[in-house]
């Protein structure tokens, strides 16, 4: 049985939206061979002669490594926190991120795609203060083929996001996060804080 956690992160469904066969990086580049739009299609989607080679990592069996995750503020330095550091994803809800009340953001992610085509891969974001969950977001972020040498890595720019303002959203939020797929793959699930603040 699922919890109320887990619940709370499913990502939310397109009413009628089937997922497409699964395919191989292998099937897409055979995938009509003589039709010439398609193959330049594929080409710009890094499926095919041109697209370098993979950078898959033999020890790694993951689909999608989720690399780093980034708070862009203008004005003010980037945040990113590199999560193929020992120990960086649990530190995440320990040392929270602070966001001066009001401010606008954005979050990103760069993240490497390997051995077989991501399809759907979507952030999800759930946050409570004091255990009432306050706001649970989603971004899509998109189908990738696997990275390659001309491509080793993808960085996705989130929506750009608005910090509520006034003395009662002050204080400190909990909040836990996904990354996962069409395939109901999920590539990394973590918690993690931050504090809205008067001031940074």
């Amino acid at each position: 049985m699922a919890s109320q956690a887990d619940d709370d992160l499913a990502p939310t469904k397109t009413e009628g939206f089937k997922v497409g066969e699964k395919k191989t990086v292998e099937e897409y580049a055979k995938l009509d061979e003589g039709d010439e739009s398609l193959r330049r299609w594929k080409e710009s989607l890094g499926i095919g002669a041109s697209s370098g080679a993979p950078l898959s990592n033999p020890d790694d069996s993951r689909r999608c490594v989720i690399l780093s995750l980034g708070l862009e503020v203008e004005g003010r330095d980037d945040i990113i926190i590199d999560l193929t550091a020992p120990g960086a994803v649990e530190a995440l809800k320990s040392k929270p991120f602070t966001i001066k009340e009001g401010a606008e953001f954005r979050m990103k992610a760069r993240f490497r795609v390997q051995r077989e085509v991501l399809s759907g891969l979507n952030y999800i974001q759930v946050a409570k203060r004091k255990g009432i969950r306050v706001s649970k977001d989603q971004e899509m972020i998109g189908s990738y083929p696997p990275n390659t040498e001309t491509t080793p890595s993808y960085e996705k720019k989130f929506a750009l996001d608005e910090a509520p303002s006034g003395m009662m959203v002050r204080g400190h939020y909990e909040a836990v996060s996904s990354f996962t797929d069409d395939d109901n793959v999920t590539h990394l699930k973590f918690e993690w804080s931050f504090d809205i603040a008067k001031n940074w």
